[in-house]
């Protein structure tokens, strides 16, 4: 009986190995499954389109609060939420870098959002330098295409 064991596991480990994936095609989980990963459709840009700081100005030493205004050329800003082509909303980044354009922006402490169409704010930062970015959103907060963002600017809070 305990022979027969042997020969059955070993039989079955054979089997195993004569069907491993290494004897399969190369075929992603995606082509497995006939399943396409989702694409975010991201809206267009018209030329010219441009968002900047109007105030602070690149190199300010400032102090709390540190007031914020936006301008945007090309593009009309409008609530997060309205789908209408050729608007967006403004998202300051605050000591990071630009997101993954293929994704809706991130929403935390260094990316913050103004859903609510307005263009100018209020910051209140711990003093030292820090940097500032804009980016609009569409009204699902995805970039543009292409993206529209400002030069990153550094900033000095007293």
């Amino acid at each position: 009986m305990k022979k027969l064991k042997s020969i059955a596991l070993l039989l079955s480990i054979f089997i195993m190995g004569a069907c491993s994936q290494d004897n399969m095609p190369n075929k992603s989980v995606s082509e497995e499954m006939n399943y396409s990963p989702p694409s975010i459709t991201r809206k267009p840009a018209p030329d010219g389109s441009r968002v900047y700081f109007i105030t602070p100005k690149a190199n300010a030493i400032l102090s709390n609060p540190v007031k914020v205004k936006f301008g945007v050329n090309a593009m009309e800003i409008v609530p997060s939420g309205q789908d209408i082509i050729h608007t967006g909303h403004h998202h300051i980044i605050i000591d990071a870098d630009l997101p993954d354009m293929n994704f809706p922006i991130p929403a935390d402490e260094n990316y913050i959002h103004f859903g609510d169409g307005s263009a100018e704010t209020e910051l209140t930062l711990s003093p030292g330098k820090h940097t500032l970015q804009l980016i609009l959103g569409d009204y699902l907060h995805i970039p543009h295409m292409p993206p529209i963002y400002s030069e990153k600017i550094t900033i000095e809070v007293q």
